[in-house]
């Protein structure tokens, strides 16, 4: 008996799940990072809060990363034609 994986597609794009999954995450993690924290470590250092401008520098260098990985996945994605 032979078993067929089926792979599910997103509605709208016709992405495979997956294959969206990584480029949502991919958006978020990007908006944050290019959008957003900045701002939060700017208005930490004018309230002098060194404590949160680590906070958010820390989490700004775990994004960077966080977005590498997914442009790896993503770029392994297209590779594999997976973005049809």
């Amino acid at each position: 008996m032979t078993t067929r994986m089926s792979t599910t597609k997103h509605e709208t794009t016709k992405l495979t799940n997956s294959t969206y999954d990584i480029i949502r995450a991919l958006e978020k993690d990007a908006d944050f990072l290019y959008s957003t924290v900045d701002k939060y470590i700017d208005d930490a250092n004018k309230e002098n809060r060194s404590d949160l401008v680590d906070v958010w520098n820390t989490m700004k260098h775990d994004k960077e990363r966080h977005v590498q990985m997914l442009r790896e996945a993503l770029a392994k994605e297209a590779k594999e034609e997976r973005l049809k």
